[in-house]
């Protein structure tokens, strides 16, 4: 505990509860959807109280772990699904879990942070930062230095001003805690600070009562009258209860005779490429006639290749258009599968592989992409009779850069494409490089830091600490892209069989900087034909790229320093196609 002697006691008691979570007993029932975990034993014991009372948004300062426990399960809730409050049945069925530990956890006003209502009620963390962004940054800013002179002064009034401008006290304390839940679910990892900041929050009072409360009085009278009027809305909830049982079941009839009618649709889509955003583009509906035509009913000679979700044919639409067509089985993940391509179709960029149109049936479906005449960058790099020359390598980094700093910065939210490597970068007829096969993609709200999902990806391209953690943000696919920059550089596969000790290219490439000969690492196919200075460059960003997360470069800096490198080639004219 010495670390932590400067903290107030009841900072290191919230901090101790919350680090010790795994030791604690954990009561949470099937039934509630949340990871709520906290210890009973102090709860409702007065003599051991160690929490606040949110201002006297609880009615009784001894919920504070309780209501805390809560908070920070709706976080990790929110990081996960980007929603934010529970549904009065989804909240039922957590307070009564909770009760299970504490009778009187009902009167913690847990309940006044049910979701579905409207408002910021319903308000996802997109809608956070959409709505309230401003707000949010300001909370975090002020929030982030907690422990300094005065700084939980700031915090809680830049907290307080939030909601301030409605005149219903719930739709404000809704607003309120919607920003505070989606700010601490981007910093789950940073339990002191959220310790911190919620140990700030709910010991003080707020400076307008009226703001925080529903009802007038002392913290006591508060408690009782929680009570009393628990009792005389037990009849309306079970009504409301029943009511919402009925309309759950007829949802969920409608639900399943939707399921057996519907088809996938894709949405009309605006074209947001990189020049422009002007314009409306249909994503056209095929039929499979034309398909089966198109492809000479799916001739193998005209199979080029699998992904993720099935094999990929090149064909050519009775327009004149040549395409690419992937034929996708229902296997239980086509569904999955096409919304995230129907997520992705609003994205257009010269560097991606367009999505062009789909045709549907009731056991598979095809997704229709622009045909890359030249095939992928792995038939260039590892085919017999192609070669790639060093400017066309820094072409092709610098085109697939620009399509991942672009993903890694679409307005409507981060997308995370999870599964860079050479055959997932196409080669069109005028060698422009353009990314492909988004069956992995995660898409992102723009402030979180991260998501976590199970591990996905290609052996040998996947971050060593997204391995561990699981944790999927944009440095993972830095990480995969500085992989595919050292094959560019040498020419070679992910990991070097053809030794007694087989070693990865990142690792042969740190060997070789460390005092060795760094040429060697250089494609034998350039035949010398390099700049070398350009590729000391390249080969010290791949390594950044692939070291440790916290010093890898955004996209953004991996395009310029690519754009370095190429300047410096072309002005070195013998080196020059």
């Amino acid at each position: 505990m010495k670390k932590y002697d400067k903290l107030p006691s009841s900072s290191v008691f919230l901090f101790v509860s919350f680090t010790t979570l795994r030791f604690v007993c954990s009561q949470t029932l099937p039934n509630c959807i949340l990871n709520i975990q906290w210890s009973s034993s102090s709860s409702m014991d007065s003599s051991k109280c160690g929490a606040g009372n949110w201002g006297g948004f609880n009615n009784y300062s001894c919920c504070g772990e309780a209501f805390d426990a809560y908070l920070y399960a709706l976080a990790q809730r929110a990081n996960q699904t980007r929603r934010i409050y529970l549904n009065s049945k989804q909240q039922q069925n957590c307070i009564a879990s909770m009760k299970a530990m504490d009778k009187d956890i009902d009167i913690c006003g847990i309940e006044k942070l049910t979701g579905g209502a409207g408002g910021c009620s319903s308000y996802t963390t997109t809608d956070v930062f959409t709505n309230l962004g401003d707000r949010l940054r300001d909370l975090g800013d002020d929030c982030g230095l907690l422990g300094s002179n005065g700084t939980c002064t700031a915090c809680l009034k830049r907290w307080e001003e939030i909601g301030g401008g409605s005149s219903d006290n719930n739709e404000a304390n809704l607003c309120r805690f919607a920003v505070l839940i989606t700010l601490t679910s981007n910093r789950l990892e940073d339990e002191k600070w959220i310790h911190e900041v919620y140990n700030c929050l709910s010991m003080q009072n707020l400076t307008s009562a009226a703001v925080l409360n529903d009802t007038t009085g002392n913290e006591t009278e508060n408690a009782s009258s929680g009570k009393s009027n628990r009792k005389s809305g037990k009849l309306l909830l079970i009504i409301g209860l029943v009511g919402i049982g009925v309309v759950v079941v007829i949802a969920f009839a409608a639900w399943v005779w939707f399921r057996r009618k519907k088809k996938l649709h894709f949405p009309t889509i605006r074209d947001t490429s990189y020049n422009s955003l002007s314009g409306e583009t249909n994503i056209l509906k095929i039929s499979v006639k034309e398909i089966y035509t198109a492809t000479g009913n799916l001739s193998a000679s005209n199979y080029i290749g699998q992904g993720i979700a099935g094999k990929v044919y090149k064909g050519v639409l009775s327009s004149g258009q040549h395409v690419a067509v992937k034929h996708i089985i229902n296997d239980g993940h086509i569904e999955t599968f096409v919304r995230e391509i129907a997520s992705l179709s609003q994205v257009r960029h010269p560097n991606l592989v367009a999505l062009l149109g789909y045709c549907e049936k009731e056991d598979e479906c095809f997704l229709v992409y622009e045909l890359c005449h030249n095939g992928d960058l792995s038939e260039w790099l590892y085919g017999k009779d192609r070669t790639l020359s060093w400017i066309k390598r820094l072409e092709i980094a610098i085109d697939s850069a620009r399509g991942l700093w672009f993903l890694h910065t679409y307005p409507q939210g981060r997308i995370i494409h999870r599964d860079i490597k050479p055959t997932n970068i196409l080669i069109s007829a005028d060698f422009q490089a353009k990314l492909s096969d988004f069956g992995l993609s995660k898409v992102m709200d723009v402030g979180q830091s991260y998501v976590s999902s199970e591990v996905r990806g290609t052996w040998g391209y996947v971050d060593p600490e997204y391995r561990m953690n699981r944790h999927v943000n944009a440095l993972g696919d830095v990480y995969s892209f500085g992989i595919v920059l050292l094959q560019l550089l040498s020419g070679q596969k992910v990991i070097n069989l053809n030794t007694s000790k087989p070693m990865t290219l990142n690792k042969m490439a740190k060997f070789l900087t460390r005092g060795g000969n760094i040429t060697d690492f250089a494609d034998p196919k350039l035949n010398g034909e390099y700049s070398k200075e350009a590729f000391d460059l390249v080969v010290k960003l791949a390594l950044l790229c692939t070291g440790i997360k916290k010093d890898r470069p955004s996209m953004e800096q991996v395009v310029l320093r690519l754009e370095k490198a190429l300047n410096i080639s072309t002005q070195q004219n013998s080196y020059i196609d």
